[in-house]
């Protein structure tokens, strides 16, 4: 019988052929779409039909940057209800290689997550346009925490947003002052909303994809540690389209809609294709720099 590890690392394969076959079909399908224009309406509209046969199919997405929801995420089920967190918890915050920019810890005991606590506001000025956040600390503080803290050192301050995903993720993802994906704080935290709600050793938490709405903000990682913990640190990615993820991403705030105006501009662009077909998207090609980011 198959071990937990064996099912998780099972199901994250199938999970990176299932994105990869996505991106394929909606290359596919973009270069059909160009080449039926070019014919004429009257012919577009027949070669339209031919197109949708040619690439449909289970894993079938949608492409256009500005669609909010893809077949997929329209059935796939919310994550679950969050369960209350105690008024004050500690988090562990582990050293973890080599700190992209100098930064302290942050503070790691006596987090509150109720009353005026319970959210976080934050501005985060980019040269695209504004994107307000509204941090949920009462789901999860440790994540909240360590991003005010960041934000508070201005970390983030000047960076470049590396990664765009318009097919399949709708995510624009930022949090790496070396602007290449693998630089991070020099510490690392564990998982918390929607993560926690799955007993440990849950199948179901590797391979049954949840709904990521638009409009959430939520943490990147590179999966868990040989030891089993989490492997957050400062990059984070903002969803502007309705997107199916393992429950493995920390949802840890709200977009506001002015910076979900920005992000459309932003995906409107598209990107260089950099990252195909794994793990998908690429650099945007509207150049989308953090000018700061700061606790309101």
């Amino acid at each position: 019988m198959p071990s937990n590890e064996q099912r998780r690392a099972a199901a994250k394969r199938k999970l990176e052929r299932q994105l990869a076959n996505r991106a394929a079909r909606a290359r596919k399908r973009k270069q059909l779409t160009i080449a039926a224009s070019a014919l004429g309406v009257v012919v577009a509209v027949a070669a339209g039909v031919g197109i949708y046969y040619l690439t449909r199919g289970d894993d079938d997405t949608a492409t256009t940057a500005t669609t909010s929801e893809t077949p997929e995420a329209s059935l796939a089920s919310a994550p679950p209800s969050a369960t209350p967190k105690p008024e004050l918890v500690n988090c562990t915050y582990r050293d973890s290689g080599e700190a992209a920019r100098p930064v302290d810890k942050p503070r790691a005991e006596g987090i509150r997550t109720t009353g005026d606590d319970a959210t976080l506001s934050v501005s985060m000025q980019t040269s695209q346009g504004p994107i307000g956040l509204t941090l949920n600390n009462a789901e999860s503080p440790c994540t909240t925490n360590s991003f005010a803290s960041l934000a508070s050192q201005k970390y983030f301050d000047g960076t470049s947003c590396h990664r765009l995903s318009t097919s399949g993720l709708k995510i624009l993802q930022c949090g790496d002052p070396t602007g290449t994906g693998m630089g991070g704080p020099g510490y690392a935290f564990d998982n918390e909303y929607p993560t926690d709600q799955y007993a440990p050793g849950d199948p179901t938490a590797q391979s049954v994809p949840v709904k990521y709405q638009r409009g959430v903000i939520a943490m990147a990682n590179s999966g868990p540690s040989p030891d089993g913990t989490g492997t957050n640190g400062s990059q984070f990615f903002l969803v502007f389209g309705d997107s199916q993820l393992p429950p493995q991403y920390t949802i840890f705030g709200t977009i506001d809609e002015t910076g979900l105006e920005t992000l459309d501009k932003i995906a409107a662009a598209g990107d260089d294709g950099s990252m195909e077909p794994s793990p998908g998207g690429g650099k945007p090609n509207l150049q989308v720099t953090l000018e700061s980011v700061q606790i309101d």
